[in-house]
């Protein structure tokens, strides 16, 4: 749009819907299609004297539809395909990420009860409810993308929204080999992992990629088999697996009733003839539950955690557990490391690329501390002129010591040399 247009945008927008609703009936049941055709009436109407091309009208129309019909400046920013994440801070602040860059648009909301309404219209589709005395609240859209919202009092600079978005097609282990985020070799043994069964914990920061990573790796899963997943807010996009039963929590009423946490959904889950289980992420108490599904038949599971490295990841993971039961913390530890078998750790490195930095197996409890037996390690050779960090996971000295799921599911693997025929 010219920059006469973008100056007084949202004035004009407010215009032209105050010119529509006086000529139609907002409040009936009126389909997308009658207010789109009202309004293009009304633009072409607007500027009868006054000449703007034919894309500013478009742009124009698109903004004042949105504005009424859909999520109003952010319609076209949620269309984006390259943009992944969207922060919203107050109506005057939206910042958007795109390619690991964070900048800044030069758009805003005519006002914080635009900001509020869209919002609502996003929470609603969900069946969730946000407002000052229960102000914080995740949701999706229906692309999947992840919504988190902050309302006040709790966000002290107006509502706030951010939206991770995600690719129609997950990527997949081979894209992630080729954008440098993994080598081959680590490709083929984590397929063998999955195959053969052992129970992966993925972890790392913020944006680091865990889902992404999670999605990659369900595609080794065998199409034969029954996976449940479990989240807070569906965002895994498993397509390989015919047999899959998806559920998402749900969060208390207005009256504070109807809550259905993780740990519910992993309790019912084992009812319902899992293969494999898949929580999208654990923060809490419903560690306990998970690796106690780990542990008692579910073998090749998959869950991630917030942590920045392996061996804190085994600390997080304590502490969650002694939230939900007052446990001695040897016994504890002692269930981890019987639990879990292989811990990935992703990272976002300095150049904002995202990368594995480990790849360890557990190796039981000693002296009273988890063991970990890094079998790769992310290993960095420098940076180019432009800033891009050089390096890949390297293979390290250590055999991976325990095999037995590898000879039991008659999986052959060859890890830098070290072989294993899959049977005895």
């Amino acid at each position: 749009m010219c920059d006469k247009l973008t100056a007084v945008n949202n004035h004009l927008i407010s215009q032209i819907k105050s010119v529509i609703s006086e000529n139609i009936d907002l409040n009936r049941d009126i389909n997308d299609d009658e207010i789109r055709d009202m309004v293009i009436k009304t633009v072409f109407d607007f500027f009868r004297n006054d000449y703007i091309g034919i894309a500013e009208k478009k742009e124009l129309v698109d903004a004042v539809f949105n504005s009424m019909r859909r999520f109003d400046i952010l319609q076209p920013v949620i269309e984006d395909k390259t943009i992944t994440e969207i922060m919203v801070n107050g109506p005057d602040n939206i910042f958007i990420e795109r390619e690991g860059r964070i900048s800044s648009l030069n758009v805003k909301f005519e006002s914080c009860e635009k900001l509020e309404d869209v919002i609502q219209a996003i929470v609603s589709k969900t069946n969730r409810a946000v407002n000052e005395s229960s102000p914080i609240v995740d949701a999706r859209l229906t692309d999947g993308s992840r919504v988190n919202v902050v309302l006040k009092p709790i966000a002290l600079n107006g509502p706030i929204m951010t939206i991770r978005k995600f690719p129609e097609n997950p990527m997949t282990i081979e894209q992630l080999v080729e954008i440098g985020s993994l080598t081959g070799e680590v490709a083929e043994f984590l397929y063998c992992l999955v195959k053969a069964r052992y129970n992966i914990f993925i972890c790392g920061g913020t944006g680091s990629g865990k889902t992404t990573f999670l999605n990659a790796l369900s595609g080794f899963i065998p199409r034969d088999e029954r996976i449940i997943t479990i989240e807070d807010s569906a965002e895994l996009q498993i397509n390989s697996v015919d047999n899959i039963v998806k559920m998402e929590t749900r969060n208390a009423n207005t009256e504070g009733k109807g809550q259905i946490t993780i740990r519910d959904l992993i309790r019912t889950s084992l009812r319902m003839r899992p293969e494999r289980i898949i929580v999208g992420e654990v923060r809490g108490a419903e560690a306990i539950d998970m690796l106690q599904a780990m542990n008692t038949g579910h073998d090749g599971s998959l869950s991630t955690g917030h942590a920045n490295s392996a061996q804190d990841m085994m600390s997080r993971l304590e502490t969650m557990i002694l939230s939900a039961a007052p446990l001695p913390l040897d016994a504890i530890r002692r269930q981890i490391a019987t639990a879990i078998d292989i811990v990935i750790h992703l990272s976002r490195l300095r150049d904002k690329s995202r990368r594995v930095l480990e790849i360890s197996e557990i190796d039981g409890c000693r002296d009273g501390n988890i063991r970990l037996n890094p079998l790769f390690l992310f290993n960095e050779d420098g940076e180019t002129p432009e800033g891009m960090v050089i390096g890949c996971l390297k293979r390290t000295k250590n055999c991976m010591l325990h095999t037995g799921k590898f000879i039991m599911a008659n999986v052959s693997y060859n890890l830098g040399g070290e072989k294993n025929k899959g049977s005895k």
